[in-house]
């Protein structure tokens, strides 16, 4: 085992975190998340790595109840338009709960900053860096809710032109995901959507690969 490597309890506590964080929707009505809890779940985000050490991420806490109903409802005009673009599953959608915007302690909109193209190192061939760095953020943000007893959502169903406007943001910034975060009732023990019988995640098998593409002959369909 490497020098540099955590003690055994400490191992222990990093998987856990990333085993049983789960993309919540169902939060404790009324509850709050103390001033220091949010700042250091912040911090963690911005502690992720980011291509060229561009740290593309903007966070926008939301305060004001109106803009959270407003919010809100971006989302639920997209939800329906989901549930039309989804055909025979449509119906079957609109039951399922996919967000806790009026009811979490906390809202954040995460997204972009502008003036991103500026950002060469890393982005030349691959200008989606942007987009996969924030994501470390985010997750780094969800990983570090759990270890503090808090559950967090990713919400992408929004139009990002909307939210965009809504916010006041500049040219060039996009939002990429509205958070809910704060107190839940309890953590599933599989994520929800298996739960609700919508999909079923796969086994790592299937994902991994030696040196080429794997061949898919032979596999059933």
């Amino acid at each position: 085992m490497s020098e540099h490597a955590f003690s055994g309890p400490e191992r222990r506590a990093v998987y856990r975190a990333i085993a049983e964080r789960r993309d919540m929707r169902r939060f404790v009505p009324d509850a709050v998340v103390s001033k220091d809890v949010l700042a250091r779940l912040l911090e963690a985000a911005h502690t992720a790595p980011s291509v060229g050490l561009m740290q593309p991420w903007r966070f926008i806490r939301i305060t004001d109840a109106d803009l959270r109903r407003r919010i809100h409802d971006l989302v639920d005009q997209e939800r329906l338009r989901t549930a039309e673009a989804l055909g025979a599953r449509g119906a079957e959608f609109l039951t399922l709960k996919v967000e806790g915007i009026l009811e979490c302690a906390e809202l954040l909109v995460v997204a972009l900053g502008d003036a991103r193209e500026q950002h060469v190192f890393g982005r030349r061939t691959l200008p989606q860096m942007d987009l996969a760095s924030a994501s470390c953020a985010i997750q780094n943000l969800w990983l570090a809710a759990r270890a503090e007893g808090l559950g967090m959502g990713w919400v992408s169903i929004f139009e990002p032109r909307e939210l965009a406007a809504l916010l006041d943001m500049p040219d060039g910034a996009e939002p990429v995901a509205v958070l809910c975060l704060g107190p839940v009732p309890e953590f599933p023990d599989r994520p929800q959507l298996e739960i609700d019988e919508w999909t079923s995640g796969r086994p790592l098998a299937e994902f991994v690969s030696e040196n080429r593409w794997p061949s898919t002959v032979g596999t059933p369909s």
